[in-house]
């Protein structure tokens, strides 16, 4: 997940300054500083050969809303990751509807697809995000790596044509989600991660990662999960400016050894969303 962590939800950052008192977490160090932080690649590697070609349906609902002008919240989200072969092509669709203190409904759509090579070096993607069924915000292009932990560069086809570089050791979705369970199965607890998911039109972001748990196998409603480890993951996304002390948006995970989320807190500053796995699909074997 966004992958993506999730990518996407990113694109719904509704953030706001964190409530009086509240303390923002330490924005991350740069990866350029840090030349461990990709010590795990090797590994990523075998974990992202094994990311699981699924469908995924999550239920979505209201968790918490700080005082703000949100008193309702539902939503859905569908996940699809689909094997290409020599990459991964994913669909995700966020629907929510939030009603505010007037009791007014408004309706917020995100339509996300990328493409993304198996050795995780080039991507293609396309957002849409629509309020009441009129287009918010609207991304499309691709980008490209130099070489695994190298730099790279992004191509805008929209909003408006436009050239950005990516920073060294940036990863894009699937590889970003790999080197996170590759390094829970390390016993690494803190990373930090450049990535870029083609949700904005400002690049690369870093991410702050922490690792809170990593189980053995245990039983599990879906049987193609139960047989493998599992942890809790939480991801926080922060601006690449000097001054970005406050994550734009915060993603807590229920992450499986193939990929698969089957638990979600989707933190958007004003409120708060809590994502469950309602249905679940392994895609058939795909011989290529």
């Amino acid at each position: 997940m966004k992958p993506w962590l999730l990518a996407g939800l990113a694109a719904f950052c509704l953030t706001k300054p964190p409530p009086a008192g509240a303390e923002p977490p330490a924005a991350p160090i740069r990866a350029a500083d840090n030349p461990a932080a990709h010590l795990g690649e090797p590994s990523a590697a075998k974990i992202a050969n094994g990311l699981a070609a699924h469908r995924a349906f999550y239920k979505l609902t209201l968790d918490d809303t700080r005082a703000s002008e949100v008193i309702a919240a539902t939503g859905t989200m569908s996940y699809e990751v689909m094997d290409a072969c020599d990459g991964w092509a994913v669909q995700q669709r966020l629907d929510m509807t939030v009603t505010n203190r007037d009791t007014q409904d408004v309706r917020m759509v995100s339509d996300y697809a990328t493409w993304e090579s198996k050795d995780g070096l080039r991507m293609r993607f396309r957002m849409r995000q629509t309020t009441d069924a009129a287009t918010t915000e609207v991304t499309s292009g691709e980008a490209s790596l130099d070489h695994p932990g190298g730099s790279g560069e992004v191509r805008y086809v929209l909003p408006k044509v436009n050239v950005q570089k990516l920073p060294a050791g940036t990863l894009f979705p699937m590889w970003h989600t790999a080197t996170i369970i590759a390094s829970a199965e390390q016993g690494k607890k803190v990373l930090t991660l450049p990535l870029f998911d083609g949700t904005s039109d400002t690049g690369a972001q870093d991410t702050s990662v922490v690792i809170t748990s990593w189980h053995k196998p245990e039983p599990f409603r879906f049987a193609p999960l139960a047989a493998l480890p599992s942890g809790d993951v939480h991801v926080a996304f922060f601006d690449r400016t000097p001054d970005a002390s406050e994550p734009d948006y915060e993603v807590g995970m229920h992450y499986w050894e193939n990929g698969v989320a089957d638990h979600l807190r989707m933190d958007f500053g004003d409120f708060v969303m809590q994502g469950k796995l309602d249905e679940f699909k392994l895609a058939p074997p795909h011989h290529c």
